[in-house]
């Protein structure tokens, strides 16, 4: 039987990899890279796009190795050890503005992001097959999920409402802002990864297949269980990808906020990190009452669909929010009403993954643990990132241009290179943006709700 102690350290984990670094990729950096650091829309978009071919290769390769590690931490563990400081580093200096020419700065943008994807495979597979090795015991595998998404969506509410506040109290240019967030937050998210490994232990030994095989991957081509569940995985990741790559941009243009996106609210001051932020509660108190919610269903399948299908219809309901920020109030609540389907279906993802890992070791005689939770992860960077690619080239498509222009500084007379974003086309590029957040996500549920309802395994 696992202790509290050790749930709460395999929580720590996807509160580093979830709840700091990916949500500040997937809501701050499509903004950042247009909005600040300079790159144009068909950059950004062929970046996102280029890292995800990189993950294609380097995701079943890492799962592949990580089965095959042994070391006195274990299989799985020694990968978050050693990886927690590259890792906060990596995306310290992802954050950081260079004072290079276009071209330099596009260089430099390119070579953090993939290796910033590297070393978030490198930790974040291992820790996803920690699951299949700490407990044999359903029931438990589905605690440790829980406790996972909501450690996850805790630090994502942490990070994201105090993103906004913690920009206004470092001040100076947004460049040096975004610089020293991804300096604090880098080194969290390495402590946090650290004290995961640290604090969780491994069981079970995994049947290994000691040389490795092309077999295995043929294998998993034929695994029915896991060609859905990977499907399923990428269509979660597009559903939320959507919604908060696209929140900074429909805070700033179709509600008209400041160059942060800020709209006042009851008093309060909401940019794009905040309104996401309120998401993130609701996602953290329904990850914890999911595996309630799957006994009470009967199966993890239904469950999934359920919850997809409170995604979908609360998606719909948005489009038809007038685009005024007199109904910001109607917003937070369906931002919310739809969270408490991504809080019910989150932790269910990986138990659903752990399942089809214990299928496929039963079917195949030798364990495949870490492949098959590779999978869980490239869906993840698959569906956040091609989302916002796709987001940066049908925006530049809809009439928004990303320039670089040159000003002297006049306390100086330095030269500084300054980016400035400038609308051709207002209605288009503001309908592109309210359908982004709402019927993309929308007919994304749909797809997803389907395939978890043709889920072979019925637990």
């Amino acid at each position: 039987m696992a202790s509290l102690k050790e749930k709460i350290g395999y929580a720590l984990g996807d509160a580093a990899a979830g709840g700091v670094s990916w949500k500040i990729m997937s809501i701050a950096f499509p903004l950042f890279f247009t909005n600040v650091f300079g790159l144009s829309f068909a950059d950004a978009g062929a970046l996102m796009l280029l890292a995800r071919l990189f993950d294609v290769f380097t995701d079943p390769i890492m799962g592949s190795l990580a089965d095959r590690t042994q070391s006195r931490w274990g299989t799985y563990r020694p990968w978050l050890i050693i990886g927690a400081i590259p890792f906060g580093l990596i995306f310290a200096l992802l954050l950081y503005t260079p004072d290079f020419g276009e071209a330099g700065k596009r260089v430099y943008a390119y070579t953090l992001y993939l290796l910033m994807m590297a070393v978030y495979t490198a930790v974040n597979v291992p820790y996803g097959s920690l699951l299949g090795v700490m407990t044999s015991d359903d029931n438990e595998k589905n605690q440790f999920s829980s406790f996972r998404m909501v450690g996850a969506y805790a630090m994502g509410f942490i990070t994201l409402l105090s993103f906004p506040y913690i920009q206004k109290a470092i001040g100076g240019t947004e460049q040096h802002q975004y610089a020293v967030i991804g300096a604090v937050f880098g080194c969290i998210a390495a402590l946090m990864t650290l004290a995961c490994g640290l604090m969780t232990k491994e069981r079970l030994k995994p049947v290994r297949a000691e040389k490795f095989s092309f077999k295995q991957f043929a294998d998993l081509v034929k695994n029915k269980p896991w060609i859905y569940l990977t499907s399923i995985g990428i269509c979660t990741n597009f559903f939320n990808g959507f919604r908060y790559a696209v929140a900074g941009y429909m805070l700033t243009y179709c509600l008209h906020g400041d160059t942060q996106g800020d709209v006042e609210l009851w008093g309060l001051i909401i940019n794009y990190t905040v309104f996401m932020a309120i998401g993130e509660v609701t996602c953290m108190i329904f990850g914890g009452v999911s595996p309630k919610f799957t006994q009470k269903v009967g199966s993890k399948r239904m469950a999934f669909v359920y919850s997809a299908l409170i995604c979908l219809v609360c998606s719909v309901i948005f489009f038809f929010i007038p685009m005024d920020r007199s109904y910001m109030w109607l917003m937070v609540v369906m931002v919310i009403l739809t969270s408490i389907g991504v809080g019910l279906y989150s932790p269910l993802l990986w138990s659903m993954y752990a399942d089809v890992a214990d299928y496929a070791t039963e079917k195949n005689g030798t364990s495949s643990t870490g492949l098959i939770f590779s999978s869980g992860t490239m869906a993840q960077k698959f569906g956040g990132a091609i989302s916002g690619s796709l987001i940066a080239l049908l925006l530049g498509a809809a009439g928004l241009v990303s320039n670089t222009v040159v000003e002297v500084d006049p306390a100086t007379g330095k030269e500084i290179a300054k980016t400035v974003v400038t609308i051709t086309n207002a209605e288009s590029v503001n309908t592109m943006i309210w359908c982004l957040f709402s019927l993309f996500p929308a007919a994304i549920a749909a797809i997803m709700g389907f395939l978890a309802y043709k889920f072979p395994i019925k637990k």
